[in-house]
């Protein structure tokens, strides 16, 4: 079946920009939780970061009836300025390659290169794309990159060129980029101009909401099976980062939630919701106890809150006899407090999505089904869902809660 999309008659009279894909970046590479990732020593490594080459990243936004996009790098978590020239933005064929015919260059005011400062981001001039799909962002590193800004578990192949092998963006095929990395580099979000209103949905977390245990390349992260659900009408992007923590930042996680919520949430265009799901690595490292996290979700609840944008407050999920840190008796109790607040917030959410009721045994643990891996395959580790997990947590999101769409679908 294909899918076709339409706006309903009456909301085309205003156009409207919002985010269309987002991955929260962190702390320099490589310090971050990447999954299946390959050895890339001798491609990305040493203090030069990248060197006089050319990355194709392939991201899925929201299927949306887009007219321009603009393209969001970062250099956040940079220690000196990074040029990127070269860049371009089409559709994704297969492997490395690009649909023929798609490939749009991008430019920066007007520029074909854009130098990024250490600490800021960098938007595009608006660029179009023809057609729907995925889409393969290119840009060649000129000189050296120094530490680059990346979001490690993108549970996605992307490619590279070897090191010093100059500018390949414009190619279609993939014969110049013959590695690969399951992570994103310094593209952390793209937005565009819609004819319709639309719910924008960030799902905001830690490994769970990222994805850890979901199938490489499979899409199947909780919010991936949101936005499936909820069809062309709503937009559900993914902020989760492995290892984050609401309260305090660590080098693999990055800054705490508390301290990410501008630049992952509010500075993205049109956000209209927010389904919080962390607090298990607060717990399981013993750094914040549960009133921490309690305190946590109160102060940015209120936050989020105070910008129209409502919080849907989503229960951690069981991690009982998972790892030695996260599955003690005493997390597993810490972890039931914070679910009692978050069922019964007295107004500091807009509503609720019960993940821990849709995947708790009848022992208080992940239901068995929902714990081999379905990324690097196994048992699991009992702490991170596999697909099916992730679809059931999906499926325990009452719709109703995302407000009303002015976009439409039809499949065929």
């Amino acid at each position: 079946m294909r899918a076709f999309f339409f706006c309903a008659v009456t909301a085309f009279a205003a156009s409207h920009r919002i985010a269309i894909w987002t991955a929260s970046t962190h702390g320099p590479y490589p310090s971050g939780n990447p999954v299946a990732q390959p050895d890339l020593r001798g491609i990305l490594d040493g203090p030069e970061g990248a060197f006089n080459q050319t990355f194709r990243l392939i991201v899925k936004p929201a299927a949306m009836p887009a007219e321009k996009m603009r393209l969001r790098f970062s250099n956040v978590f940079g220690t000196r300025p990074v040029m990127l020239d070269g860049v371009y933005v089409g559709l994704h064929a297969s492997a490395g390659s690009i649909v023929r015919g798609t490939n749009a260059a991008v430019s920066f005011n007007g520029k074909s290169a854009v130098t990024i400062a250490p600490g800021e981001l960098a938007y595009s001039d608006p660029v179009t794309v023809k057609g729907t799909g995925k889409l393969a962002v290119s840009f060649h590193v000129a000189g050296a990159s120094g530490p680059m800004t990346w979001h490690a578990k993108a549970i996605t192949t992307s490619y590279l060129s070897p090191r010093n092998s100059g500018s390949h963006g414009r190619d279609e095929s993939s014969r110049e980029f013959p590695f690969t990395t399951t992570s994103w580099f310094f593209l952390d979000a793209i937005d565009a101009v819609v004819p319709c209103a639309a719910p924008v949905v960030v799902g905001f977390g830690d490994s769970i909401t990222d994805g850890t245990g979901s199938t490489i390349n499979g899409d199947d992260r909780w919010p991936d099976f949101l936005a499936e659900r909820s069809g062309a009408g709503f937009v559900v992007l993914n902020a989760g980062i492995g290892g984050n923590r609401v309260i305090t930042a660590t080098p693999a996680g990055g800054p705490a939630a508390l301290e990410r919520i501008d630049r992952d949430v509010l500075k993205l265009p049109g956000v209209t919701h927010v389904i919080w799901l962390e607090g298990i690595n607060d717990l399981g490292s013993g750094a914040s106890s549960a009133d921490a996290v309690i305190a946590g979700f109160r102060e940015g609840a209120a936050k989020l809150r105070a910008r129209g944008i409502k919080v849907i407050g989503a229960t951690i999920v069981s991690s009982l006899r998972s790892t030695p840190t996260h599955g003690t008796p005493e997390v597993d109790a810490a972890r039931k407090r914070i679910n009692d607040f978050i069922r019964n917030s007295g107004g500091v959410f807009d509503g609720v999505a019960d993940f821990d009721a849709a995947t708790i045994d009848a022992e208080g643990a992940l239901k068995a089904e929902f714990r081999p891996g379905s990324s690097v395959g196994g048992p699991g580790d009992g702490l991170h869902p596999n697909r099916a997990g992730y679809q059931a947590m999906a499926n325990a999101i009452d719709l109703k809660l995302l407000g009303r769409s002015g976009c439409a679908t039809t499949v065929r």
